[in-house]
């Protein structure tokens, strides 16, 4: 089990791991971590394509956010399900070089004292290099099981062949290096892909399903056991999200449809009352989501010490 004292005695072993990194809490009887990966600074207006400039300037000083450039959160997650243990996104790596804060993921699992070789399956969201490139790190392949399972939607991989940008609106060279990191992942870890058509249980309790999107093979990851329930949502929402569902990311790759998807998600968490993380969501980003008038409203949970 991921427990507090665990996670403790752990980082007091490793002097480098100053910050709170990692959260833990039990979904029934599957085991769950989120990891901090670090942060991205991008862009403000990435963040809204098609909103108003003023209005997002206006939601941005609300939010005591910059004019200019924000910091957008990069989390990962762990979770144990019987004999399993699952890696689900994997984090930055070192693709690229504008991004020096995060790229964390695998000092801080070994400061959770979470050993890469125990990963019996990696789940990915979708392909994006700060979802894949953890796994390009020099010697994580070298320390992860031979017989690692790697999953991931068929649609996505498809995608990757010959990827479309025309509908995003990423900074340079974004595009550039997302298609270099996706090829790079598929030529280093094709033997190890388990791919799915819509859904698929990787481990009791715990099942990928495919949403299209932010990507054509984006997907999503339901815990659920014991009555209680969480989804990881990848990057089918985002902070601004909630207060308009409706404003569009420059990195999503079918703006319309990724609006459909994230207000279908909303629309299930507030019928079900389950838990919500996500990628791009503050650490520990774990909170519900409740209903307010024609908006969405994020309910973080208190933190369980």
């Amino acid at each position: 089990m991921f427990s507090v004292d665990e996670t403790l005695h752990s980082s007091r072993q490793k002097t480098a791991d100053l910050v709170p990194s990692r959260y833990a809490l039990s979904i029934g009887e599957i085991d769950a971590l989120v990891v901090s990966d670090g942060v991205l600074p991008l862009p403000a207006s990435t963040m809204a394509t098609n909103a108003d400039p003023a209005d997002l300037a206006n939601w941005l000083k609300r939010m005591y956010m910059p004019p200019d450039k924000f910091d957008w959160p990069l989390n990962v997650m762990v979770a144990r399900s019987g004999a399993q243990t699952i890696l689900i996104d994997a984090g930055l790596g070192g693709q690229f070089a504008g991004f020096p804060r995060a790229g964390q993921f695998p000092q801080r699992l070994d400061a959770a004292g979470i050993d890469l070789e125990s990963v019996t399956d990696v789940i990915l969201t979708h392909m994006h290099m700060d979802h894949v490139g953890g796994l390009l790190v020099p010697g994580v392949k070298e320390r992860l099981r031979p017989d690692v399972r790697i999953h991931v939607a068929r649609a996505e991989v498809e995608f990757w062949i010959s990827p479309d940008f025309s509908h995003t609106v990423m900074p340079n060279p974004v595009p550039e290096v997302l298609r270099a990191t996706a090829t790079s992942f598929y030529n280093e870890y094709r033997d190890q892909l388990r791919i799915f058509e819509t859904s698929h249980e990787v481990a009791p309790g715990v099942t990928v399903r495919l949403t299209g999107g932010h990507t054509p093979g984006h997907s999503v990851v339901d815990l659920v056991s014991g009555g209680e329930r969480l989804m990881f949502a990848g990057d089918a929402m985002f902070p601004v999200g909630f207060d308009h569902p409706d404003w569009q990311n420059g990195f999503e790759h079918d703006p319309e449809e990724a609006t459909r998807v994230r207000i279908g998600l909303f629309q299930e968490l507030v019928k079900t009352g389950g838990l919500l993380t996500a990628a791009h969501l503050p650490f520990p980003s774990v909170g519900r989501v409740a209903l307010d008038g024609d908006v969405y409203r994020w309910v973080p949970v208190i933190w369980d010490f």
